[in-house]
């Protein structure tokens, strides 16, 4: 693989409140060939929301047409597991409903954090979304005590199958308690009930890397590719094989995209969202400082 840069598409907007500081985590929905990006804005509290940004990939200029005024998802109720933030949208279509696999913040305590992986639902095509549950869909269990956090989910034989973020630990660090997480599987029936094994998708390669999530699934044929964050002292976009869906094979070097030598996404580059259009397969991304530098956009050639 090799990805061409376009450049810097969307921009934290200090006028829209609820992406003012931050422009992060995206999934783009092709609809009726409209591009739309269900984006992670930050406003100048650090709480995260979603919204949706209208893009345009016609031609040789790629440009923003609209960005919605208000989120389209909103935290949750003073107290859940999503009061401080929401965040990581991945959407699936099934039966006249889109559902939105998010993950939800809560913000304080040793580690900074809690993350917990949660569901809505929409039933008018994504213009508003209900809460499955005022709960998390992965609650933590004895064999995963601490979070969950960003999946990507794929319908596939009758079968829902998630590749979600599934946190370690958290040690102590001189600058803040640093976590480790990974990428595992789990299944299900009807996409709100799940069952974990345990099943790690993707791990470390080595005693730096402390931290692999946003994964990103998505199959050609017969093969399923992967692609997530990864990192040790910075973040990068790591990439992996599967003819199964479940015995993965790391293939970082061959993701086809790094840092650039200077400006936006010259430290680290992160939250990868991979989509076609148009006989064009396209990466959108997000480079330093978590999305406060704003979301890129890269095309395979």
């Amino acid at each position: 693989m090799k990805w061409k840069k376009l450049g810097v598409l969307i921009k934290p907007d200090p006028a829209l409140y609820w992406m003012a500081s931050h422009a992060g985590p995206s999934f783009v929905d092709i609809v009726e060939n409209r591009a739309l990006v269900y984006l992670t804005g930050r406003d100048t509290n650090n709480v995260s929301r979603i919204g949706i940004v209208e893009i345009s990939l016609e031609g040789e200029k790629h440009r923003v047409i609209s960005i919605s005024p208000k989120p389209v998802f909103d935290v949750g109720e003073m107290g859940s597991f999503d009061e401080s933030g929401v965040s990581y949208p991945w959407l699936v279509k099934k039966d006249n409903r889109i559902y939105m696999y998010y993950v939800g913040w809560v913000a304080g305590g040793l580690t900074r954090f809690q993350n917990s992986t949660g569901l809505a639902i929409s039933h008018d095509g994504g213009k508003t979304f209900q809460r499955a549950s005022r709960a998390p869909i992965l609650e933590r269990t004895d064999a995963e005590p601490v979070s969950t956090g960003s999946c990507s989910v794929l319908f596939e034989k009758g079968r829902w199958k998630m590749y979600y973020t599934s946190f370690d630990k958290w040690e102590a660090h001189p600058e803040s308690p640093r976590p480790f997480y990974n990428i595992k599987l789990a299944l299900s029936e009807d996409g709100i009930h799940w069952i974990r094994k345990g099943e790690i998708i993707v791990n470390y390669k080595n005693a730096q890397e402390h931290i692999i999530g946003k994964p990103v699934i998505l199959k050609d044929g017969e093969l399923y590719r992967l692609w997530y964050s990864c990192r040790g002292s910075r973040y990068r976009i790591g990439y992996a094989e599967s003819r199964d869906g479940i015995h993965f094979v790391r293939k970082d070097e061959e993701v086809g995209i790094d840092v650039s030598p200077s400006g936006w996404d010259s430290e680290m580059i992160e939250y990868a969202f991979v989509f076609d259009h148009k006989g064009n397969r396209y990466l959108i991304y997000n480079g330093n400082d978590f999305g406060k530098t704003g979301l890129g956009l890269a095309i395979l050639v």
